[in-house]
């Protein structure tokens, strides 16, 4: 069964069927550029899959060319003019970025074209990034005379390595998928026309495996990279928790049956 939510406006898309989520900026006519609208609207998305159980998320632009060009600097004279709307602007990009990478359930991002700024931002806090050969990366932050958020270079230094990061941050220079898969920022390039499949089996191999082990998995990730005491033992208490649910059961009853196993969640 579909369901699908529209938000900021329909420039956020929402969509869930078999457990697997769609999250779809669709700005196409400005390269899927972000509004500020669009930036709170990433939040209460993820707050949206999360109520509909889903288990895993796939990131992704509208269209066939563009993951994103990140903000909409266009809306800039307006949304941040002076200095405190600046701070406010900047408060919903980390926002959008956290909503993101403490997810749940794993977000897989799908990137074609331009992913610039902002955007990368979004790939860089997912879980996965996947993309063709089309696929543009730039962080021009220092061309426009303002700083990156620092929650999102932490990002980025995690995705990127440090000496990509600080070459990305420092030049505001482009670079090409290839050399993105080489630092370790994407999993994989897949041919073109195969992205949205590829990112779809992706997605659905997470689904069917046990939702809480998946979790469980992800918050000893964050737990792991940030050096959080507090969430390493959520994550702890979440892995003690697969132990004694039934899912752990219906995976023991499916490997003796010799049968793929039928997860709940529970």
């Amino acid at each position: 069964m579909r369901k699908a939510r529209l938000f900021a406006n329909g420039a956020i898309k929402a969509a869930i069927q078999d457990d697997t989520g769609a999250l779809i900026i669709d700005n196409d006519r400005r390269k899927n550029a972000l509004s500020l609208a669009m930036w709170r609207a990433i939040p209460d998305a993820m707050d949206w899959f999360h109520e509909q159980a889903s288990r895993a998320v796939i990131l992704m632009g509208a269209g066939e060319r563009d993951f994103s060009a990140g903000a909409d600097i266009s809306e800039f004279d307006v949304v941040r003019a002076d200095a405190g709307q600046a701070r406010l602007y900047e408060a919903q990009n980390s926002a959008a970025f956290a909503a993101i990478r403490n997810a749940h359930m794993p977000v897989i991002a799908a990137i074609r074209g331009v992913c610039y700024g902002g955007a990368m931002g979004l790939a860089a806090a997912a879980d996965l990034r996947l993309s063709d050969d089309t696929a543009v990366f730039a962080i021009p932050a220092a061309r426009l005379g303002l700083a990156y958020p620092a929650d999102a270079v932490e990002d980025l230094l995690r995705g990127l390595g440090r000496q990509m990061v600080r070459r990305a941050l420092f030049t505001g220079a482009a670079f090409r998928a290839e050399q993105m898969l080489a630092c370790g920022f994407l999993s994989e390039i897949v041919a073109p026309g195969e992205l949205e499949a590829q990112a779809l089996l992706l997605a659905q191999t997470i689904s069917a495996n046990a939702p809480l082990s998946v979790a469980s998995a992800k918050l000893a990730l964050l737990a792991a990279e940030s050096g959080d005491d507090g969430l390493l033992r959520e994550a702890t208490v979440l892995g003690a928790s697969t132990f004694e649910s039934s899912d752990y059961r219906e995976g023991r009853a499916a490997f003796r049956e010799k049968r793929p196993p039928r997860f709940t969640g529970g």
